[in-house]
């Protein structure tokens, strides 16, 4: 599989250079067969940690070179872009792994609780808008990220969407 590295603009305190590897892979299994051995094997751990805490309805797929659990086109076909609305995505970057939580960027009394509780852990979270990135397994509080995943059932998500796209209009 051809892998390209795209450029991103600053995404605040460890940034990293923000060179972001994207795959050419249509398949979650095509994307992890690229990956070397110990890197896949952190990816399905996450990916195997999502789906079992991913709220009914949304669907697995690859968007935008990474795996991607999205609201169906048939459940909102309405989009911005034309293409699902991504709830949560999941990439090996260059340097360290990235999960994006688009119901924390949706919802700031959700991302200030993830905040909270990371911090209160005693663990730096190194998260922008949206994305949480991690460099190793053991960086990740796991059932932080299982409650954020759980948290939006996927009628209340699309319902967000809809208001946020009315109030643009």
């Amino acid at each position: 599989m051809a892998v390209a590295v795209a450029r991103l603009p600053d995404d605040g305190p460890g940034d990293y250079g923000r060179d972001m590897a994207q795959s050419a892979a249509t398949t979650v299994e095509q994307y992890l067969e690229e990956l070397p051995p110990q890197r896949a094997e952190v990816v399905a751990h996450v990916r195997d940690l999502v789906n079992a805490n991913l709220p009914e309805g949304y669907e697995e797929g690859m968007s935008y070179g990474m795996i991607s659990w999205s609201v169906p086109l048939s459940a909102y076909p309405d989009t911005y872009n034309g293409k699902p609305l991504a709830y949560v995505s999941l990439a090996a970057q260059k340097h360290y792994y990235a999960l994006y939580l688009m119901g924390v960027y949706a919802d700031s009394e959700q991302e200030a609780q993830l905040r909270e509780q990371w911090q209160a852990r005693g663990t730096k979270l190194d998260m922008g808008r949206s994305c949480l990135r991690f460099k190793r397994l053991e960086d990740l509080h796991e059932d932080l990220v299982a409650d954020v995943v759980a948290a939006v059932p996927m009628d209340e998500y699309v319902a967000a969407a809809k208001a946020a796209h009315a109030r643009k209009r």
